[in-house]
């Protein structure tokens, strides 16, 4: 392999990203299977026009609402929340910081919020919503989810990045054409993705049950991703 390609896979697999607030070149919370730049700059949106009532019920989220973190508790005494970002990456944390509207669920209860700013702190992320002024109204949004339309992550930089969410669901199949299963979970182990692939199996006794393969997310055996197609194909044997 030469320095070029030593070079490409380890930036495909990567290797050497550093932990989420540690500097101002960080990846955030796990949101790409392979990441860019951390966008650490707050949004604030305060200038811009907020409707009466920004903090609405209502009865349904988007047909397109990702589940993004959940709120831990409230951050300060002037209305700021504190968000705890999914560590497990199935969906997008960077969006936190660029939405500016936000979906919270808990239980039946369900909110429309206006974020109208939102910055990293720590391994968290602290936000403003319309609408919460003060210490009481922010814990009393604490234990919600926080769900934000897919049509609101931040576009990737590249063709060759993913949002988790999207891998999930899509059928593996080997370059034999060898059903491998289904994307059913991502796991990061903080060098690289790895698909959790689920797929019809069946045990000693002959009783159906449900088999699992681990394929790391790299170059090396990631060959094709087609969305449309919904289907992943990689260098990996059925046998595995």
């Amino acid at each position: 392999m030469s320095a070029r390609d030593s070079e490409s896979v380890r930036a495909s697999e990567g290797i050497g990203r550093t932990k989420p607030g540690q500097d101002e070149g960080a990846a955030t919370f796990g949101a790409f299977v392979r990441k860019p730049g951390a966008r650490r700059v707050a949004v604030d949106v305060s200038s811009a026009k907020t409707p009466e009532g920004a903090i609405e019920p209502v009865e349904a989220l988007p047909e397109d609402a990702v589940e993004v973190g959940f709120i831990a508790d409230a951050y300060g005494l002037k209305g700021w929340v504190k968000i705890v970002p999914h560590a497990n990456g199935k969906q997008g944390g960077d969006a936190l910081l660029s939405a500016k509207r936000w979906w919270l669920v808990k239980g039946r209860d369900r909110k429309s919020v206006r974020c109208l700013q939102s910055k990293v702190h720590a391994d968290t992320i602290v936000a403003r919503f319309a609408g919460c002024d003060d210490r009481d109204t922010a814990l009393a949004l604490k234990g919600h989810t926080v769900n934000i339309a897919r049509s609101d992550f931040p576009k990737l930089d590249g063709e060759d990045e993913f949002y988790w969410v999207d891998l999930i669901g899509l059928d593996v199949e080997n370059e034999a054409g060898a059903a491998l299963g289904r994307v059913a979970d991502l796991i990061d182990n903080g060098a690289h993705s790895i698909l959790r692939i689920e797929y019809p199996s069946t045990d000693k006794d002959g009783k159906a049950v449900t088999g699992e393969r681990l394929i790391p997310f790299v170059g090396v055996y990631v060959k094709t991703v087609d969305r449309a197609a919904k289907r992943i194909v990689v260098d990996w044997d059925a046998d595995y």
